[in-house]
């Protein structure tokens, strides 16, 4: 047993001492990803975004099955670097969220429509679209509800 972990011990020895090499580290860092990097560390030292919205929550009232309902969120980036909305992800299938995949500006607008069709949904209804965000909290929620009738059925 004592020559198995000796062997064992000796095997990793030699296993770091090989990869370590001789090699010299700084002719490995590309100057581009150097470059990148600073660009990246100057635009976080100016301050995360903030995302500001028009209204956080939508009622589309009464509406009949089938109808297909929109509306639309206005963001503004109240921060003092570009704000990107990475992802936005429905809470329904039923929900469909379009967003503006361009960097937002410090100051400036973007959108997001979101569309709820309501066939095969009755009643109350209530939605949420979760933005996925480069601000300090990462994530934003707004949301959509209503009620939906449904249709008159032949018997």
């Amino acid at each position: 047993m004592k020559k198995i972990a000796v062997a064992l011990a000796f095997v990793v020895s030699a296993g770091m001492l090989v990869s370590c090499g001789q090699g010299n580290a700084s002719s490995k860092v590309k100057k581009e990803n150097v470059e990148n990097a600073e660009k990246r560390d100057n635009t976080i030292s100016q301050g995360a975004p903030e995302i500001s919205f028009d209204k956080e929550e939508f009622d589309f009232g009464t509406v009949k099955e089938g109808e297909v309902v929109e509306t639309t969120f206005v963001v503004t980036n109240t921060g003092k670097s570009d704000l990107v909305i990475t992802h936005a992800q429905a809470s329904c299938g039923c929900t469909v969220p379009e967003w503006t995949k361009d960097p937002i500006a410090p100051g400036e607008t973007g959108d997001i429509k979101v569309s709820f069709n309501t066939s095969g949904r009755t009643n109350k209804q209530s939605k949420s679209v979760t933005l996925t965000t480069n601000t300090e909290k990462g994530r934003e929620i707004i949301k959509i509800s209503g009620m939906v009738t449904p249709k008159n059925k032949d018997v």
